[in-house]
């Protein structure tokens, strides 16, 4: 090589070198459809911030996440179909990313960013499966799926909780800014994974205010299931939501991060509600278009194109391989991966791109999406080109390609799912709704991380003891009042040890004073339900009436039962009443046991 090329080639070298890493900003949206935003044209709600992402930047256009929030998470974090990494429902431990799998957090972290994530977990509460052991240097936020208290939100920071003032939105947005501010001068990897539009139905005043008399212009597919005030509490909370992502893109312009970072926004799975999808049919849970089909934007100013759409179909298991490519750092973990690395797509050097084919599966039904066709979960066939909307199915027109799909979702179950459509339905109808408690054990004891929560969605209720509700994220245990009645989490202790024990209560006045025992092995631990503790329900959380399911929340009390021995192993810790001098004996929403040495 001739000297001056040599020059020049070092000089390129070093410039690659010392080019800053980009930052990445990930806001992932919780319950909203694609027609939720100005950008895919609703004409009902304004989202200028969201949208200013897709016109600095890149849409992919036919993006397809998972009919329900855990699985899509677990996706995101590791390019990998979500029964691959052990999620398998969204409560319960269901929702739990098996500890083997390795995340784009733990990737990036391993290359020297800092890391955290502000908002809803939803992959798993209890250390290693806590997003701090998951490659996030700090977390703030909820770890369960759904939340009951949007206003002066009790939230964890860190493995603690703490009680906070404001919207839970505003509030993830504002840790969120800080952690910007305190690593601008140094490569971030901030996870915002907001908590709206999930129910319950909660928009601060000012955004309802804006919607609550609201006419609908676009209706959804369905339209006589459209409720018209869920539909407007639900952009009310967009428009929040959009206000957010605002503060958040200002915040990286004023310290001149703009350039240099990637954005990216999009959500978990279709709309929680009948309203407007631009025709699609389907909304959260199913898996038609229409529950999964999401929004996506890209920006990343300084690499690529402004205002590009990606037509091709592309999915949350591509995320994981395309950050990490467009950061050019090292993927940590070897598992095989379901998704594609997009960057040729992103930055126009795919001419020629291979058709693929993108599962969805939730509650026993699996379709299957290829660039022109969906095979839905009954086997019917539609042209999504001619047919956007799934109304006539093509099986008899296209019989070859019918059986050539439907054989490709037969292979799909018995390789990733593990079983058989029959073997499925079966074990669905067995599990009796999906809100079985699941049999993986709950980790406690590690001296990293010493603070273990056991809430009452993790447990099981046995004898008259019951949830207050259908959803068991969003619960606690109530109608305790029989010696026979008694709570149970399958734990593992990896330590043994003194540990403080506290339960999260509340009880009647005149029922106070039952005598508990919580047991583990061959260990006890008794005491008193004292003081009586009896607040009123919330009457400040809801803009509408709570959906049927969801309870009212309100403020438990936190009772030091003292310190027990735990011994390692695995075993059931059972919290029973050995005196019942009153009606009942308390309302239970956590225990907690804190290793102390």
């Amino acid at each position: 090589m001739k000297p001056f090329l040599l020059i020049l080639f070092s000089l390129c070298s070093l410039a690659a070198a010392q080019s800053p890493k980009p930052n990445v900003v990930v806001f992932l949206a919780d319950d909203a459809g694609w027609g939720d935003y100005s950008q895919n044209g609703n004409k009902m709600v304004s989202t200028p911030n969201i949208d200013s992402i897709a016109k600095s930047g890149v849409t992919l256009d036919r993006f397809y996440v998972c009919p329900v929030c855990a699985p899509t998470r677990g996706e995101f974090l590791t390019g990998r179909y979500h029964p691959r990494g052990g999620v398998r429902g969204v409560s319960t431990g269901q929702e739990r990313l098996d500890l083997g799998e390795k995340t784009v957090a733990d990737a990036f972290k391993a290359s020297g960013y800092a890391t955290g994530a502000f908002g809803k977990w939803h992959n798993g509460s209890q250390w290693p499966y806590h997003p701090m052991a998951r490659g996030f240097d700090e977390y703030y936020g909820h770890t369960s799926g759904h939340w009951g208290e949007y206003f002066d939100p009790p939230l964890e920071q860190n493995g603690k909780m703490v009680r906070e003032k404001g919207y839970i939105v505003d509030i993830c947005t504002d840790k969120a800014l800080n952690f910007i501010d305190r690593n601008k001068d140094r490569p971030f990897f901030c996870y915002v994974p907001f908590t709206t539009p999930h129910s319950p139905w909660a928009a601060p005043e000012k955004d309802w205010q804006r919607f609550k008399d609201k006419p609908l212009t676009q209706t959804a597919t369905e339209a006589a299931n459209e409720i018209a005030d869920e539909t407007r509490c639900a952009l009310a909370m967009i428009e929040n939501q959009d206000g957010n992502v605002g503060r958040v893109l200002e915040r990286l312009k004023e310290h001149g991060l703009t350039k240099n970072t990637i954005v990216i926004y999009f959500s978990d799975n279709g709309p929680n509600s009948n309203r407007w999808t631009g025709g699609m049919k389907g909304k959260k849970g199913t898996t038609d278009e229409g529950g999964v089909r999401s929004t996506f934007y890209i920006s990343w100013p300084s690499t690529l194109p402004q205002g590009h759409t990606v037509t091709q179909i592309t999915g949350a298991i591509d995320l994981l391989p395309t950050l990490v490519s467009l950061a050019q750092i090292p993927r940590v973990g070897d598992r095989p991966l379901d998704g594609r690395d997009l960057t040729p797509l992103l930055k126009k050097q795919a001419p020629e791109w291979p058709d693929r084919m993108i599962f969805s599966t939730w509650a026993s039904n699996v379709s299957v999406r290829t660039q022109q066709h969906r095979l839905d979960n009954a086997g019917q066939l539609y042209d999504m080109v001619a047919d956007p909307g799934q109304t006539t199915a093509i099986n008899d027109k296209e019989p070859a390609l019918a059986a050539k799909l439907s054989e490709a979702v037969a292979t799909w179950r018995k390789e990733v799912l593990g079983v058989t459509v029959k073997e499925a339905k079966a074990k669905g109808k067995k599990k009796g709704g999906g809100n079985a408690v699941d049999p993986r054990p709950i980790p406690v004891g590690y001296r990293e991380f010493p603070i273990t929560m056991l809430p009452a969605r993790d447990g099981e209720p046995r004898g008259g003891v019951q949830r207050s509700s259908n959803a068991p994220n969003c619960s606690y245990f109530v109608n305790w009042t029989a010696k026979d009645d008694h709570m149970v989490w399958l734990l593992d202790v990896h330590t043994a040890g003194r540990y403080e024990v506290t339960v999260d209560y509340t009880c009647p006045i005149a029922d106070a004073g039952s005598t508990l025992e919580l047991a583990f092995k061959d260990s006890r631990l008794s005491g008193k339900v004292a003081p009586g503790w009896d607040p009123p329900l919330y009457t400040n959380q809801d803009t509408l009436p709570r959906p049927h399911g969801e309870s009212q929340m309100k403020e438990f009390r936190t009772l030091n039962l003292g310190e027990m021995k735990l011994e390692a192993g695995q075993g059931a810790l059972t919290l029973r009443a050995l005196e019942i001098p009153g009606k009942s004996v308390m309302d239970v929403r956590r225990v907690t046991l804190t290793l102390l040495d």
